[in-house]
């Protein structure tokens, strides 16, 4: 089984051009910081791990708290074959930084590989609810299941060796995981975007993707969706809605945020309506200003739906990130309601 670290772990050479290009840094107290991650950027693509492990230590003896620099000693650490000490520095992360969801999927990717797969589940369930369009997460969740259904199948044949059932699943299983090892069984890289008010990076070396591609929208599960005729007025109202979801958001207007969403929004893992409203609230409940604008809309239309990619702009007291996100709407009457989220 070979899960995705949300990092450049595995295929450097090929993927930290989209780093450097697409790298959200977090709010630093003086250029002098920024220009030593900048300087660890540069030894991590020349591979001197070393040297860009020690610059990394200086920038998070400047600034221990800062998020950036501990994702890169995490992903430095893994590089190095010092899983102890990465699991350490994400720990520490999820604690310090509980809204990024990137250091949550690459612990789990570590315990993983110790086999202990009910931490790595648990630890992805985590970052999916801190940000449920965060498709590494769940590629590496739906993993960790093949992988506990295996030593499921395992252990019933060991109790049962003649059953054909458990001998034709655990087949099953089995080819596909290694059909997810991938040709060379290496890890691929996959570096995503944050969670709501994240800073962290984005890349993908593996699936790289056109700037302008637009998603693919899937039928909903009672059947293809109705096509709906398209007026000027309705790329107006979806912007619309947009602006209002992030007016929503940076006034923590709890009642006008949750009516913008559909009755059959695709919630993250199965989570009730209730859960998640209540999850959601507590981000919107959280001290402090926090700002949200939405910028460079481009909205299509398919079977019925409009899709809307945009930038998202996040500043608060300590943090300032800038994500592309993809938000799926449907027509409710006269309304455009968020139906589906995604990043990316």
């Amino acid at each position: 089984m070979t899960m995705r670290f949300s990092s450049l772990f595995g295929r450097w050479p090929a993927a930290l051009p989209a780093l450097l290009c697409g790298l959200l840094a977090v709010s630093l107290p003086s250029s002098a910081l920024a220009d030593a991650i900048a300087e660890a950027q540069r030894l991590i693509k020349q591979g001197q791990w070393s040297p860009a492990l020690e610059r990394v230590d200086a920038h998070i003896r400047s600034a221990p708290r800062d998020a950036q620099g501990l994702f890169l000693k995490g992903l430095i650490l893994s590089e190095l074959g010092r899983p102890a000490e990465a699991i350490a520095v994400y720990t520490r992360l999820v604690e310090e930084h509980p809204e990024l969801p990137e250091p949550y999927n690459n612990l789990a990717v570590l315990y993983a590989q110790q086999k202990q797969f009910e931490k790595a589940r648990a630890l992805l369930d985590m970052a999916i609810r801190t940000h449920p369009g965060f498709p590494t997460a769940h590629e590496n969740l739906a993993d960790v299941y093949l992988k506990l259904a295996s030593q499921s199948y395992e252990k019933a044949l060991r109790l049962n060796p003649g059953s054909k059932q458990a001998k034709a699943r655990l087949a099953t299983i089995s080819n596909v995981l290694a059909v997810s090892a991938g040709a060379d069984g290496k890890p691929v890289s996959a570096v995503r975007s944050g969670g709501d008010g994240a800073a962290l990076a984005v890349a993908d070396s593996a699936r790289p993707v056109a700037a302008n591609a637009m998603p693919a929208v899937a039928g909903e599960a009672s059947g293809k969706a109705l096509p709906v005729a398209v007026a000027p007025s309705d790329e107006t109202g979806v912007r619309e809605a947009l602006q209002a979801w992030a007016t929503a958001w940076s006034q923590k207007d709890s009642k006008a945020y949750f009516e913008l969403y559909a009755a059959d929004f695709r919630r993250p893992g199965g989570m009730s309506r209730k859960a998640w409203e209540a999850e959601r609230m507590q981000r919107l409940a959280r001290p402090g200003k926090e700002t949200i604008e939405v910028d460079d809309i481009r909205v299509s239309f398919a079977e019925g739906r409009a899709i809307a990619r945009f930038r998202q702009d996040y500043r608060s007291v300590s943090v300032k990130s800038s994500v592309v996100k993809t938000f799926i709407f449907v027509k409710s009457g006269d309304r455009w309601l968020i139906q589906e989220e995604r990043s990316g």
